[in-house]
């Protein structure tokens, strides 16, 4: 049996449902394929610990998709089918062995103030920091939301040039070429302040002395200061269920728990796909591939369908370190020792400084559990008290940097190593806030291993789908001559965190390789 479509988008992920919506708003007869029961990818969200608690079982964050050139076109349509948004004014703040916090708020002279009662030179460099990012970010997100490569790219660049003048090119390529240890020694004073920026970059894989690993944590402490954190209300879930009901809206299917073996390419040209039930799906126009550059070259390609170069290239693709995951349901907000005020931020990061980061990233790639591993703890019901029943708390925690499989004696891996390191994990948690687990009702542990079982994409926990590092970043990103979602195989194009500009709940890349299929002029008949 073989069913016919104008396109076929492999992978129901945030990028593979925005490039599905996207061409089916165009006229395009879309079929959406995911492995997995349900849509979404990272971007799930479920009863993990008790009922009527609702966590987000990977992604939580929503400010990328949330500034995304496709969410404000189809804000409307999403909201019209049920999708919400829950923000925070008080995004994200450090907490410290001695029982002391620095956080930041939307409200600027707050944050200011804050700092400056612990070190007036700390809240004078911050000031700086904040100038150069009114001075640099304009040129970044539009670079960050540019297609790589292009003609829009390089206007860009160029008009950046212009616009920033000598000292300010110069100030930009310093950005882009430093680690994160040496923005914040260059600008910041104490130890403190210093963690307040530092752990952003672990949360993609730029450890503190990583060249290039400055911009991403720079970016999201200032833009996070300007526009607090948001969650979808209700859970990730809603987000989904929203790009799901637009899809259908528009004529397109999507159908879950069926597994697309092959992609089926005739004289270099992508034609369709085959699935794990024996079906054949044509695919006149397009097929959007969201998977990884491994699986695209080792599982869903022939050695016929990929010339030689492009086929290595793909196949030494390299992931990042992993990530673990501990969502627990709390009968009282968290006590923290530094105080009731640090409940109410969204994100508390428990590292605590730029020297423990670097350790712990040492360790990870070591194949060494970290003994001080960066936790993020994520306070959802703080931002979105709907989530839980009345009277109760949550919190999503990740834990960063993890090797992707662990060292143990035993023949488990992660398996037998995830319980034993999630008590360690609660004993950190314990002597941050001391009691917490007491109030503990219920508790759900994800290892590295069972983020890739849940989801393909994040081999070994690697939530990013890749590491970010210089040699595949950017017009690198997954490999040389790909990074505009083309690949050498006509119309068979690939998207996700794989692709630029990489992980994050951005919409980006699906819609801009939606734009490009479109762009091409091939209407549907």
């Amino acid at each position: 049996m073989t069913e016919r479509y104008d396109a076929v988008v492999i992978g129901a992920g945030h990028n593979g449902l925005v490039a599905a919506v996207t061409l089916a708003e165009a006229g395009y007869h879309v079929l959406v394929v995911e492995a997995a029961s349900e849509a979404g990818g990272a971007l799930r969200s479920a009863e993990l610990t008790r009922p009527g608690y609702v966590h987000d079982v990977f992604a939580t964050n929503l400010n990328l998709f949330l500034g995304s050139a496709f969410y404000a076109s189809r804000r409307g349509a999403l909201e019209r089918h049920g999708f919400e948004v829950a923000a925070s004014t008080r995004p994200y703040a450090s907490a410290f062995p001695d029982g002391t916090a620095l956080g930041v708020t939307t409200d600027r002279d707050e944050t200011l103030a804050e700092l400056g009662a612990a070190s007036p030179g700390d809240a004078a460099g911050w000031r700086e920091l904040d100038a150069l990012f009114d001075r640099l970010s304009p040129v970044l997100f539009r670079t960050y939301a540019a297609r790589a490569p292009s003609w829009e790219l390089a206007r860009v660049g160029l008009g950046a040039l212009r616009s920033a003048g000598p000292s300010g090119t110069v100030a930009l390529g310093r950005l882009l070429l430093s680690s994160c240890r040496e923005l914040v020694d260059e600008y910041l004073v104490t130890d403190k302040a210093k963690a307040l920026i530092a752990p952003w970059g672990l949360h993609l894989d730029f450890g503190p002395d990583v060249a290039g690993g400055a911009v991403f944590p720079f970016l999201e402490a200032f833009a996070d200061q300007r526009g607090g954190m948001a969650v979808a209300k209700g859970g990730a879930r809603t987000l989904v269920d929203a790009l799901v009901g637009v899809l259908r809206a528009h004529g397109g299917e999507l159908r879950t728990a069926t597994r697309v073996t092959r992609v089926s390419v005739r004289d270099g040209r992508a034609v369709g796909v085959e699935l794990d039930t024996g079906e054949r799906v044509t695919a006149a126009r397009a097929v959007v591939a969201g998977v990884t550059p491994t699986s695209l070259a080792g599982d869903l390609l022939g050695p016929a369908d990929l010339p030689g170069p492009s086929r290595r290239a793909l196949t030494t693709y390299r992931y990042g370190p992993g990530t673990m995951m501990l969502h627990l349901s709390l009968s009282a907000p968290v006590p923290w020792a530094a105080g009731e005020r640090l409940a109410s931020f969204a994100y508390v990061h428990l590292a605590p400084y730029v020297d423990d980061l670097a350790r712990a990233y040492a360790d990870a790639l070591a194949g060494r559990l970290p003994a001080e591993p960066l936790l993020v703890v994520g306070q959802t019901s703080a931002v979105d008290p709907t989530r839980v029943p009345d009277g109760g708390h949550m919190l999503w925690v990740q834990v960063r940097p993890l090797p992707a499989t662990a060292p143990t004696r035993r023949r488990g891996g992660w398996d037998d190593a995830a319980p034993r390191y999630a008590e360690r994990v609660m004993r950190k948690l314990e002597r941050y806030a001391p009691g917490i687990g007491e109030l503990v009702t219920g508790m759900a542990v994800l290892s590295p291993a069972d983020l890739e079982r849940q989801n393909a994409n994040l081999v070994g926990g690697d939530s990013l789908s890749g590491s970010m590092h210089l040699r595949q970043n950017f017009l690198l990103r997954p490999a040389w001559g790909m990074s505009g979602y083309r690949t050498p195989v006509r119309d068979l194009w690939m998207i996700g965190a794989s692709t630029w500009p990489g992980g994050g709940l951005n919409a980006v890349s699906g819609y801009q390789a939606a734009q490009r299929i479109l762009r091409r002029g091939r209407r549907p008949r």
